[in-house]
């Protein structure tokens, strides 16, 4: 069909507010922004957020991954941390569990968060705006000095000094004019996934079956034993059962099974739907693989509970509220951080946290995946949070500047938490001193975010 356009006429628009640091998108990275930002004394904050709650995809039923290093020690610290202890006294959250495949796990209760990250939301001074969805910005020259916002409300603006970008899609440093690259060299992003849990789990019968007989039921990487506690895990293979499935005629569009427990002791929640060729950042695209991604589930349900031992009686639980975006578009920033200095385990003057996930990528193309390890851990950048050429703005999450290999090890949630915090840091402390973002004093902001006990390597 032929494009169509129309004229929209000119229109003024009310200033809804006018802030220090504003914060785009209340996910992982987006509450530690806010938070952080808000530490700082004198700093009016404002976290907009287009969906009805917080926590992003940590509401979602999947594990952190990534607090520990390869040697066990807990490398992701400061706010992410404390966000974590809180939920774990109040019966919320698991412990840090060391994992071959993962490097760790840690298992959080979807609700739990979400109302944690009210609370500390009001703590802190921040002020929330649910369900407005950012659609333009408000530039000064090549200066973010604001957000256009919709909502059944109308058209409004939000003006501040310093805006940090943790929508994951990269929404305003892509409206700003920055520089952006999608996915692999051919722009194709990872494939998303639709979450769900089952419950009804005999957990003991299936930790038994995968420990006693490896021959039939085959883990990646990790030796049976391993599963044999009633321990937080994920378990990763079942390749034999797939073949099995497919051989019988079910459809299963991934080569492995994958699956990690819940915070009951019968609930596993399964991440096993897939939808390649999928870009987030259209709406008719996400909409057909939402779609799509309830189909397979579907499958994936009536294949667990014929196939995999424990699933025989179980039952769908909840589905996530959303797709987890594993991928969209990401900034090209003052450094763009690449696989090699994942490989390398990295160090950079101007480091503003650690990360030491592998390097996990879901094909883009097919249905398998690879996992990549750094022999320890490795920096993260401040400059890779710095959009070329735009001013007034930071990213943090996973739309930071990286290449396609490497953002599949920093877009995992720990480390998203990790550039958050370092990112709202430095939005307080440049609106604070009147410098641009890429001007502040990174001495200056290290020591801030030591202050707060984010982990540095010695």
């Amino acid at each position: 069909m032929e494009n169509k356009f129309i004229e929209e006429p000119a229109r003024r628009i009310p200033v809804r507010d006018e802030v220090d640091v504003l914060v785009v998108g209340g996910g992982p990275a987006g509450l530690m922004a806010a938070q952080s930002a808000a530490l700082v004394e004198g700093t009016k904050v404002m976290l907009i957020e287009n969906r009805g709650s917080l926590g992003g995809n940590m509401t979602q039923g999947l594990p952190l991954l990534g607090f520990l290093g390869r040697k066990g020690n807990e490398v992701i610290k400061g706010l992410p941390l404390r966000f974590v202890e809180r939920l774990r006294e109040r019966g919320q959250a698991t412990h840090h569990r060391a994992c071959p495949l993962h490097v760790s796990l840690t298992m959080i209760d979807p609700e739990g968060t979400k109302r944690l990250a009210w609370e500390i939301m009001e703590e802190c001074g921040v002020k929330v705006l649910m369900y407005v969805m950012c659609v333009d910005v408000i530039m000064n020259g090549s200066r973010v000095a604001g957000v256009i916002i919709e909502s059944k409300k109308g058209r409004e603006a939000i003006l501040a000094k310093t805006v940090v970008d943790c929508t994951g899609d990269g929404d305003v440093a892509f409206r700003a004019g920055a520089e952006m690259k999608y996915g692999n060299d051919d722009g194709i992003a990872q494939p998303p996934t639709l979450m769900f849990s089952m419950r009804g789990v005999d957990s003991r019968k299936l930790r038994d079956a995968v420990a006693d007989h490896p021959d039939i039921y085959d883990i990646d990487f990790i030796p049976g034993e391993f599963f044999r506690s009633d321990d937080n895990c994920t378990m990763v293979g079942f390749r034999n059962q797939i073949k099995q499935a497919r051989a019988a005629g079910y459809k299963l569009p991934v080569e492995r099974t994958i699956f990690m427990t819940g915070m009951a002791g019968d609930e596993w929640w399964v991440n096993m739907s897939r939808v390649n060729g999928i870009d987030a950042t259209d709406p008719e695209q996400y909409t057909r693989g939402e779609e799509i991604c309830i189909r397979q589930n579907a499958e994936i349900v009536r294949y667990l509970k014929a196939y995999i031992p424990g699933f025989e009686n179980a039952w769908l639980d909840r589905v996530a509220p959303f797709m987890g975006i594993r991928e969209t578009r990401r900034i090209v920033g003052e450094y763009v951080l690449t696989e090699q200095d994942i490989f390398d385990c990295a160090r950079f003057d101007d480091a503003i946290g650690v990360a030491a996930y592998p390097v996990d990528l879901h094909h883009p193309v097919g249905g398998d995946c690879t996992l990549m390890w750094c022999p320890d851990c490795y920096d993260i950048p401040y400059r890779s949070l710095v959009p070329l050429k735009i001013d007034g703005l930071l990213c943090a999450g996973r739309n930071i500047s990286a290449t396609h290999l490497a953002l599949a090890s920093v877009r995992v949630m720990a480390p998203a938490m990790c550039l958050g915090e370092a990112a709202g840091k430095a939005a307080a402390l440049s609106a604070k001193q009147g410098c641009e973002p890429r001007k502040l004093d990174i001495k200056l902001l290290q020591q801030a975010l030591k202050d707060e006990g984010v982990y540095f390597r010695p």
